[in-house]
């Protein structure tokens, strides 16, 4: 368990130190591609979800065998944009250093499915705990 608590813990603290800032550089995202200002809410509905993940991650970290069923989809969320920003990739839509920035989560998801594998589960822990009483 403690590979899965350290792994999560890392996790959510990376992302949160990494997409804080995005808070406050809108501006700068917008030099390099359509203006984050342009569509307002799907720049900041992105952060707000993606750190909700990141808490998410936090929460797992405390207690990976109770959460173990969240590690599903944590996995999920962290192929989820390795996978989009690969058809992107393929499809010449994203350069090769755009795209290696899903290098992170590709390693992140990768960790998540070692811990997922390893992680004992929380019920199966309860049902082997023999019960006193009537």
């Amino acid at each position: 368990m403690r590979f899965a608590r350290a792994v999560f813990l890392i996790a959510g603290v990376w992302g949160i130190v990494v997409l804080t800032p995005l808070y406050f550089l809108v501006d700068l995202t917008g030099r390099q591609y359509a203006a984050p200002v342009d569509y307002p809410q799907f720049f900041y509905g992105f952060l707000s979800v993606a750190m909700a993940w990141q808490i998410a991650f936090l929460v797992i970290g405390s207690n990976p065998s109770r959460f173990w069923p969240l590690m599903i989809p944590s996995i999920v969320e962290k192929l989820g944009h390795v996978a989009g920003v690969a058809v992107l990739y393929s499809h010449g839509r994203l350069a090769v250093e755009d795209a290696t920035a899903a290098a992170p989560d590709l390693l992140l998801a990768v960790l998540f499915v070692v811990a997922l594998a390893i992680t004992p589960r929380f019920f199966a822990m309860t049902r082997s705990i023999p019960r006193e009483g009537p």
